[in-house]
């Protein structure tokens, strides 16, 4: 049987930007299957876990971040805005629009909509936020415009909810996490090691 990656993310994250389609290829290469899991990171996650909104860390680890940001971004060859126009941005909703996707399509797709999303804010200045934006990325990815009006259902809202929750249970307390077989590696910086895990 197959092994099974646990991805927990925040659509708004540059570092889930930088190890999104790392980790595409590392599945791919493995043959291990991925649950795409956007989770409610600065509303529900980091209030019990010590984390903070970036704005409130203090200024040494702000300006870390963008060095650290930066050096990824050079070494990764991954073309990223420091300050892009539209961050600090809301990621509620694109984190449902991935879930739909998911719903409706499986889990390609939702890695689909997910890197997109990510791109969208970290390396093209759009505004993630933005329904119209949200619909144009679909139209982009060749999916259906339907699954933006499905994101707003229930059923997508409860599996959020699910998720956020799930991340909270497994210990996660960052994004993007991965958990394979209950251990957690936090960051994309980590996925050297969930490659190795996978090949056990």
């Amino acid at each position: 049987m197959g092994r099974t990656v646990d991805y927990y993310l925040a659509p708004q994250s540059p570092w889930a930007y930088l190890g999104h389609q790392r980790l595409a290829d590392i599945l791919q290469r493995s043959g291990a299957t991925v649950r795409v899991m956007p989770i409610d990171l600065g509303g529900k996650v980091f209030p019990i876990s010590g984390g903070l909104p970036l704005g409130q860390r203090a200024p040494q680890r702000q300006a870390y971040r963008l060095v650290e940001l930066q050096r990824f971004s050079a070494h990764l060859n991954a073309p990223l805005n420091l300050k892009p126009k539209y961050f600090p941005v809301g990621g509620d909703d694109a984190a449902r629009l991935i879930i739909a996707a998911d719903l409706a399509q499986g889990a390609a797709s939702a890695m689909k909509v997910a890197g997109a999303i990510l791109g969208a804010c970290w390396a093209q200045e759009r505004n993630i936020a933005d329904e119209k934006v949200l619909a144009a990325l679909l139209t982009e990815q060749g999916l259906p415009a339907a699954l933006l009006e499905r994101s707003h259902s229930q059923a997508v809202q409860e599996r959020y909810e699910s998720y956020t929750q799930a991340a909270i249970d497994a210990g996660v307390f960052g994004a993007p996490s991965y958990v394979v077989d209950g251990e957690i590696f936090w960051g994309q910086d980590r996925l050297d090691f969930v490659e190795r895990v996978l090949a056990r």
